[in-house]
């Protein structure tokens, strides 16, 4: 049974309708537990406005909502109606960070009416305990239920409390895949370059006792991928980057959620799963798809760039000895030429190969192939016919309205064909990756191909990007020449602190397979049961991970720009000893660390010394005998072993 199957208890979503109670100017909904309230309050003026706060604390000051629609802002002059309040207990099956998703929520449907003419429309809320979103929801004409209308943007704001520190994208590259930049809220305007704005992903840690707020978007379909634009002090403003003079839409007009993430620490943010709750679950045929199946691959674009025929049986054999289940064929492919074949009955001879070795095979191709229904059906035909399992496509535009509704289109049809998707160069996760589990990742993010990054970036990235969804960053490269002054064990972390479903290794495998870490790298999972971010993590600083597969733990800790010891209290394994080998940094050079064994009790503390760009890996594993090793196999000359590379 595919992990994707829903339980029967949990099977659909709860709305339990309270009591209508009418609002005629105000309304307040709070979370689950009571941290988080919302304040629905038009100002003086009559505009719709909100507030946040959190336990009492004000994390977004008054901001507006709204709507434009045909030259009128439905979010000016309005009157609220009566709430139809509701709430949420689910869970269900993800791919990514942790097993399970909770989706527990109280929600409110408000009737607005807008402006002379009364306009009406519909704003939902929905309160969780690590978050807040709203969405605008703007009936068809009774009379002329396919007309078409001009959206020309929203009032929708977060003007946030003074004294933030920052970390961002600005938005000058279109497909996310600039650098991390960090600054003090009220100085960011200045530290772009004019005319930029902010990708959609941006996290605050607002000032004070420390609170990490998130302003970002869900269930992005049919509709242009919001920016951020800063504009009074402190405040930021959707705007529509990629639809500047707005675009035409027919019929109902539903917009994503606009989401604002509220965590007291760095644990409840990474595993937050307000962005995928508020997309709608898969069908009953996808739910159980056994087809969908995360993966390990390799990919030889960063060793040799475009795959060379002779080549590919070499690849297969590799990604066959490290255990992994997939490998990518990259652009170039297309090229091949053999007697008698042209290059998809090469590809087919490489999968059937690949098959007989029990490893999956990818293929990229270019976006331009797959614009209308007709070329994907029949460009998927001959994927299938190929026997590939999935595709990689890449290079698509800048997500204007018709590019959003191209991804959930080409994901619709992948998932008829059966087909699993990596987007590259693409546009970033919303959530849907719930709707369409084929979808197993996304780029949107400057990842390992653009080399090495400084470490603001790579130690930021988990609590932002990855926070929005799975990334395929591509990392782990041990080359001497690539590291860049990263450690081996900052590349070998990222491997556990970064996730992805299709998880994508650019290194040489012949170069894991003659590591000392090549058993830790076979036994490490595209996809994880539980997730712990340990104290002393600190964004763009250093980024310290535990995960759990199974019975097994990792531990993973990829160090910034600044040597720090840091210090690890494994309480999270529970009672018992475990075998624990790690993977520190040797203080002498990069390119080696320090390998040791030994057994590990869950009281005891672990010591990590990091260099400038270093790191840490560890694996725990239960074991019965005081005498194992940290594979679980008896260690005749003791407890501890200690190499040094």
């Amino acid at each position: 049974m595919s992990p994707l199957r829903f339980s029967a208890a949990c099977l659909a979503i709860v709305y339990t309708l309270l009591p209508a109670l009418a609002f005629a100017s105000a309304l307040e909904l709070r979370g689950p537990d009571g941290h988080i309230a919302v304040q629905l309050v038009p100002d003086a003026a009559g505009h719709l406005g909100y507030t946040i706060t959190y336990k009492g604390r004000v994390v977004v000051e008054p901001s507006p909502l709204g709507l434009t629609v045909e030259g009128q802002d439905l979010g000016a002059d309005v009157t609220l109606g009566a709430a139809k309040r509701f709430k949420t207990d689910e869970s269900y099956p993800i791919l990514g960070g942790h097993a399970r998703a909770i989706d527990r929520s109280r929600g409110a449907v408000v009737p607005v009416t807008a402006g002379t003419a009364r306009t009406p429309w519909t704003l939902e809320a929905r309160v969780f305990n690590d978050g807040v979103a709203f969405r605008y929801r703007v009936p068809a004409a009774p009379d002329r239920p396919d007309a078409v209308r001009k959206i020309a943007g929203e009032a929708t704001a977060w003007k946030l409390p003074a004294g933030g520190t920052i970390w961002y994208q600005d938005n000058l590259k279109r497909d996310y895949e600039s650098p991390t930049r960090t600054a003090l809220v009220a100085d960011v305007a200045a530290q772009l370059k004019p005319g930029a704005a902010l990708m959609s992903t941006a996290l605050v840690r607002l000032g004070g006792e420390p609170l990490y707020l998130m302003m970002t978007e869900a269930n992005l379909t049919g509709y242009s991928d919001m920016a951020l634009a800063p504009g009074a002090p402190d405040t930021f403003a959707a705007f529509f980057h990629n639809s500047p003079e707005g675009w035409a839409q027919a019929g109902e007009i539903v917009s994503p959620w606009r989401v604002t993430l509220v965590a007291a620490d760095l644990n409840t943010l990474v595993n937050t799963d307000v962005i995928t709750n508020l997309c709608p679950p898969p069908s009953a045929a996808l739910a159980d798809a056994d087809w969908v199946k995360p993966g390990r691959a390799t990919w030889s674009w960063m060793i040799s760039r475009a795959p060379k025929l002779p080549e590919q049986r070499k690849w297969i054999d590799w990604t066959r000895q490290l255990g992994f289940e997939d490998y990518i064929v990259d652009d170039g492919w297309i090229r091949w030429k053999a007697e008698g074949k042209d290059a998809w009955g090469c590809l087919k001879d490489v999968v059937d190969y690949a098959t007989s070795q029990g490893v999956r095979i990818w293929a990229w191709t270019h976006s331009k192939e797959l614009l209308t229904p007709e070329a994907r059906a029949a460009y998927f035909q001959r994927a299938k016919a190929a026997g590939l399992v999935g595709l990689k496509i890449d290079f698509m535009k800048p997500a204007d309205p018709w590019w959003v509704q191209w991804y959930d289109d080409t994901i619709r049809e992948l998932a008829d064909a059966r087909l699993l998707v990596d987007f590259h160069g693409a546009l970033k996760p919303t959530g849907r990756q719930r709707t369409w589990p084929n979808d197993l990742t996304r780029e949107a993010i400057q990842g390992r191909e653009a080399r090495k990054r400084p470490g603001l970036h790579d130690t930021a990235l988990p609590f932002t990007r990855f926070v929005q969804g799975p990334a395929d960053y591509t990392p782990t490269d041990f080359r001497a020449e690539e590291l860049r002054g990263n450690s081996y064990a900052h590349e070998l972390a990222q491997a556990v602190v970064y996730t992805s479903p299709l998880f994508v290794y650019s290194g040489s495998p012949a170069d894991y397979l003659a590591s000392e870490a090549v058993e830790l790298i076979q036994a490490l999972p595209p996809v994880w049961d539980e997730t712990r971010v340990l104290p002393g993590s600190e964004v763009g600083e250093v980024a310290a991970f535990a995960r759990r597969r199974g019975a097994e733990w990792f531990i993973g800790v990829v160090n910034g720009a600044t040597a720090r010891t840091l210090s690890i209290a494994p309480g999270f394994l529970g009672a018992g000893e475990f075998a624990l080998e790690q993977f520190a940094d040797d203080a002498t050079k990069p390119d080696g660390w320090v390998h040791t064994r030994r057994v590990l009790k869950a009281g005891d503390p672990i010591t990590c010394e990091l260099r400038a760009d270093g790191g840490y890996v560890a694996r725990l594993v239960p074991v019965r005998d005081k005498d194992a090793d940290a594979s679980g196999r008896r260690d005749p000359h003791g407890s501890t072993r200690t190499r040094r590379r």
